[in-house]
């Protein structure tokens, strides 16, 4: 259900591929229930309403909100598809998709006409004859109505299985999409994340509910964004469904229908990887098979990736695999002695694939039915025809940057999810293992543009309220008096850029202004350059430092920053507050945050 009240267009089906459109069709088949989730579009570095008057990429849709895709959400008529359309979107820079979450399932006759009523709605009331100040009133105010509806506490009747997204990628390039369900409680700092690829064509990815669950308890409310990664204006992709649904077991006329290409080929390892028996033998008598380093070697440049099921001590088989030199391709490798049914579960979930992506290679006839009677859907292969996998339709993929990349972006969001469930509630342990790490520079003609933009549109992380256009920018640059600093965070998850920016005027010393983008709230960045900012100029002047505080309601909560540090109120000029850390005071350590005064030239990511 999305913001049709505020988009006036309409397209008509584009050629897609027969069997995109077959399985479209398909999946209506094999859902029992679906929510119906209110996505709208928004920003990753949304400030309402003061970007409205100072960004520079504000763009007015017809009820006076951002415009961040170019044509709105344009509906794109699709009997096929679960809701009955898709959704053709055209991003623009820092666009995202949002959606006040809730697990409520509906019956998907009963989801239909619920979408079909707002759809109607929505189209009265954008041919409306009233004023534009009326009408984007009375819009605003039903859609607000309606995330609120879809985040109040309700009892289901019925729960989901997995949180399902469709995507036709009509681009001739992969395209990564951030999926951020993020609780609104307060208490509750670590979200689930995960990375999705979307190759040219048709993709359905199933994030299994007990994935999330694990991260957040989806009883309490929640929100969803999904955000393109480092896209070009005018990227597009359409979407299919975008929701939790309740989905029954594959459908008999479906069973073994292969996928378009195999995603991860999952390798039993005795007498299938190497010839030998490691029980039996001992690792020393073991030899790979012929070949099977390079047919690894070749499917791993393509972007298959590599897992293992295996019945087998785990210990002395990763060993082993270390010694042929093989252990990092393998990702979420199953070795136990439990059923190689469960193996295969295990890393479809881990991966965050479908089991019917996956091929298995064993050598045995029982295991290989055993896993074909639990996952009808899964293609197997005897171990014996090995040689031929890179010669497979279905592994026949160009080799890419992507490609050779994608193994490392698994294994690093594997990591990722792996880290936040270890930690449970210990978010202090969390940020240590993060390893995040902070790069800071003065201001350059090099990096002006991107603190303009970060002046403009930071909000609940600025602490002095102002905007910089970038004449003063450059005044503030040629100032002798001023020192400057450009904040960049990266952790081991990835880079964010530059985050933050602050003016210190050192005659006093007197911190002017300090910002940081949203995106590194709660991960204590604020509190670690705060903290090195006091103890540089308390050390080098060995004076008392002070900082100015603007207090609103949206900087409140990160504002506890000053307090956390031990600045004291001194007084109040105009609604900003004079805050100031004596020199005789103790400044309370911390190892979560790391920082280099030259430019960071971050470690590769360990996994």
């Amino acid at each position: 259900m999305y913001e049709t009240e505020v988009n006036r267009k309409i397209e008509p089906l584009p050629t897609l591929p027969a069997e995109t459109i077959g399985e479209l069709a398909e999946l209506k088949k094999n859902v029992l229930a679906r929510t119906i989730l209110p996505w709208s579009e928004h920003c990753t570095e949304c400030v309402w309403p003061t970007c409205y008057s100072t960004c520079d990429l504000y763009s007015p849709r017809e009820d006076g909100k951002c415009r961040r895709f170019i044509d709105g959400m344009v509906r794109v008529e699709c009997a096929e598809a679960l809701n009955s359309y898709l959704l053709k979107i055209r991003f623009k820079r820092w666009a995202k998709l949002w959606a006040p979450g809730n697990l409520r399932m509906y019956a998907l006759d009963n989801a239909r006409r619920i979408e079909r009523s707002d759809y109607v709605i929505g189209s009265v009331l954008r041919n409306a004859p009233l004023p534009p100040s009326m009408k984007a009133f009375i819009t605003g105010k039903r859609y607000s109505f309606k995330k609120r509806m879809a985040q109040r506490r309700r009892t289901y009747y019925a729960e989901p299985t997995c949180f399902i997204l469709e995507s036709y990628n009509p681009e001739s390039f992969l395209i990564r999409l951030s999926l951020t369900v993020r609780s609104l409680n307060e208490l509750v700092q670590i979200p689930f994340q995960t990375m999705i690829e979307l190759a040219p064509g048709f993709q359905r990815v199933r994030i299994p509910i007990g994935d999330i669950s694990k991260v957040l308890d989806l009883n309490y409310p929640f929100s969803i964004e999904l955000i393109p990664n480092e896209v070009a204006d005018g990227t597009t992709l359409y979407f299919g469904a975008m929701e939790f649904i309740r989905e029954l077991s594959p459908p008999k006329e479906n069973l073994g229908k292969p996928s378009t290409k195999i995603k991860c080929v999952v390798w039993d390892l005795d007498n299938t990887l190497w010839d030998g028996i490691l029980v039996e033998d001992g690792p020393e008598k073991l030899t790979l098979k012929p070949g099977v380093s390079e047919v690894i070697q070749e499917l791993d440049r393509r972007g298959v990736l590599h897992s293992i099921a295996s019945k087998n001590n785990r210990d002395e088989a990763l060993q082993v695999l270390k010694q042929f030199q093989l252990d990092d391709y393998f990702l979420c490798p199953q070795i136990s002695w439990n059923p190689k049914s469960d193996a295969i579960r295990a890393i479809a979930q881990q991966l965050n694939i479908g089991v019917d992506t996956l091929l298995y290679i064993d050598d045995s006839g029982f295991e290989l039915e055993q896993v074909k009677a639990v996952h009808p859907t899964i293609r197997t292969l005897k171990a014996e025809d090995y040689l031929v996998l890179p010669r497979l339709p279905e592994c026949s993929i160009s080799v890419t940057e992507e490609s050779k990349n994608r193994r490392k972006m698994y294994k690093v969001e594997v990591a990722r999810q792996s880290v936040a469930e270890g930690f449970g509630q210990d978010y202090f342990a969390f940020l240590r293992h993060c390893n995040i790490q902070l790069g800071i520079k003065p201001l350059s003609e090099e990096n002006l543009e991107r603190v303009h933009e970060l002046t403009q549109r930071t909000n609940q992380m600025n602490f002095s309220g102002n905007r910089y256009d970038r004449t003063v920018l450059k005044e503030i640059l040629n100032s002798h008096h001023l020192d400057t600093y450009v904040i960049d965070c990266a952790d081991r998850f990835g880079s964010y850029g530059v985050i933050g920016f602050s003016i210190v005027d050192r005659r006093e010393p007197r911190m002017t202004d300090l910002m940081f983008s949203c995106r590194i709230q709660s991960k204590r960045v604020e509190h670690a350059f705060l903290s090195y900012v006091i103890r540089k100029y308390v050390t080098e002047l060995g004076e008392d430092f002070h900082a100015n505080y603007r207090k609103t309601p949206r900087n409140a909560p990160s504002g506890k920053v000053f307090a956390d540090l031990g600045l004291l109120e001194e007084g109040a000029n105009d609604g900003v507050l004079s805050l100031v850390f004596r020199k005789d005071q103790t400044l309370a350590q911390e190892d979560l945050v790391h920082i280099a005064t030259e430019k960071v030239v971050f470690p590769p990511v360990a996994v």
